[in-house]
């Protein structure tokens, strides 16, 4: 009964975003994301689709209850209509098969390494990756017999060099976390390829507007909708869209674990995605300028933005992507690394409008000294100090008054 639940799911999912692209090829990319996902008339001409909080689902007859046919909806825990709106409309603008969603953007992670990975296989992920991310390979694939090795951001096709023949998954993330280095996608999903191994991203800075992991072939494009889609500090969830090769397995797995989102958070996520666009282009016009700036600022010594032609990977930037998000980063120097740790810490205390706190994506900026002594290979400079800014709406004059104090006050 449950394999035949899970392909009744998968394939409600695939006919959804047959139906929604269909209707949506020709549009842009802001009418995509006013007019994806449920029509209005579905529900009875109201703009928003409404929240159904569910657990039980009542049956007809015995019948129906022992065999689930012609049943769309069998418990709260599979699907209402508030997540397959909201999956609907990522499976469209992902261009994917499917979408499972999360209770969190980590868990949006961690359930399909748990759904690909099994004792005795091989998993390589990027050095460079957000670190929970890490914390989970290195705790808990490593506990359940997971060989987990860590590769260089930089290693492009030359990735093959650290396949074995339990490889079976290989977890992206670009620009990386916290470091901005671009991986070079095309290169990595063709020697995958080769073997057989399923290709994983972490595609939440850039969005399904700024980087569509399928067109380049990965197999499954993760995001935290905590950030641009949510896009007001409110919420936690996460998405996994996967292309028809692993859009069954994706779901098993999304059923066995019972890990579902809650539909208010869904509801939010699909309100944001209608305003996302305008939102990001807002993000990306303000923190490339301020990146711009900071370039001529003695107190930097180096600004991390991919967009930034003085950024070593901007060329493959260039060549994937097609925008850029508000996040970045800057490098303080010092006489030594604790120097340098010290004068970051008092640049970000002396920030006004900036406050202090994890995430981003929402309206309101944010600076954070980074930890980067967790990583092997794609290790911070020496005597530096990473600073991460994300950059909100604010008025451009404000935030660049607000930086420019605060870079005063450690010189």
């Amino acid at each position: 009964m449950q394999i035949e639940l899970d392909k009744q799911t998968v394939h409600r999912s695939q006919q959804g975003a047959k139906s929604l692209t269909k209707k949506s090829d020709k549009h842009g990319i802001n009418t995509k994301l006013v007019h994806s996902g449920p029509q209005p008339l579905d529900y009875h001409g109201f703009v928003n689709p409404p929240v159904v909080r569910a657990s039980t689902v009542i049956f007809k007859d015995t019948e129906t209850w022992l065999t689930r046919k012609g049943v769309k909806y069998t418990y709260g825990t599979a699907s209402t209509p508030t997540t397959d709106a909201l999956a609907d409309a990522l499976t469209e603008l992902e261009g994917a098969a499917g979408t499972a969603l999360f209770p969190s953007g980590l868990a949006a992670v961690t359930v399909p390494l748990l759904a690909f990975a099994s004792a005795g296989d091989h998993v390589l992920i990027v050095d460079s990756i957000y670190y929970p991310t890490r914390h989970f390979a290195d705790r808990m694939l490593k506990r359940y017999g997971i060989e987990v090795e860590y590769f260089d951001p930089h290693i492009g096709s030359e990735i093959k060099t650290l396949f074995k023949d339990n490889t079976k998954v290989i977890f992206m993330e670009s620009p990386a976390s916290n470091t901005f280095e671009v991986m070079d996608i095309p290169a990595i999903v063709e020697a995958a390829k080769s073997i057989d191994a399923i290709t994983m991203i972490d595609n939440t800075w850039a969005t399904p507007l700024f980087f569509k992991p399928m067109d380049f072939g990965v197999d499954i494009s993760i995001h935290a909708l905590t950030k641009y889609p949510g896009g007001h500090a409110d919420l936690v969830l996460g998405s996994a869209s996967c292309n028809a090769r692993t859009l069954p397995q994706m779901m098993n797995t999304f059923h066995e674990l019972g890990a579902c989102p809650a539909p208010e958070e869904c509801y939010q996520v699909m309100k944001g995605l209608r305003t996302m666009g305008i939102r990001l282009k807002q993000h990306e016009k303000s923190a490339l300028e301020l990146a711009r700036w900071l370039e001529t600022e003695a107190q930097v010594a180096q600004v991390l933005h991919p967009a930034l032609e003085s950024h070593p990977d901007h060329e493959i930037w260039k060549r994937d992507f097609s925008g850029s998000a508000g996040l970045f980063a800057i490098q303080i120097e010092g006489e030594s690394n604790t120097d340098a740790q010290e004068k970051a810490g008092r640049f970000v205390d002396a920030l006004d409008i900036f406050a202090i706190g994890a995430s981003w994506g929402g309206y309101e900026s944010l600076a954070v000294v980074t930890k980067l002594d967790d990583r092997l290979i794609a290790k911070a400079p020496t005597n530096s100090a990473t600073i991460r800014l994300q950059i909100g709406l604010e008025d451009m004059e404000d935030l660049k008054q607000d930086i420019k104090q605060a870079l005063n006050s450690i010189s």
